[in-house]
């Protein structure tokens, strides 16, 4: 399954600090639909993700009924990203 959408980067100040995007509702949709048969536990589902011209392996992260998208800060200096800004993420499930 490929997916492409757009979102904004926001910080979770955790134990563990990191910066996610929030996968919209229809392909959150999506992506619940097939997760049983992707998962390797916890509802976490992995992916190849793209923004811009950097490519990268992650899970996405289940969360409140959707799912969100990790970013890397390699990823985020490599496309001189910040909190707020809105990017354009493709999605692979990998199986």
């Amino acid at each position: 399954m490929e997916l492409e959408f757009s979102g904004e980067i926001w910080f979770w100040r955790g134990p563990a600090p990191h910066h996610f995007v929030t996968v919209p509702d229809e392909p959150a949709a999506d992506l619940s639909a097939i997760s049983a048969q992707v998962t390797y536990g916890w509802g976490m589902i992995p992916v190849t993700a793209r923004i811009g011209t950097t490519t990268w392996t992650t899970s996405l992260f289940p969360k409140d009924g959707g799912y969100i998208v990790p970013i890397k800060a390699v990823v985020q200096r490599a496309e001189e990203l910040d909190v707020g800004d809105t990017v354009t993420i493709r999605l692979t499930v990998d199986t």
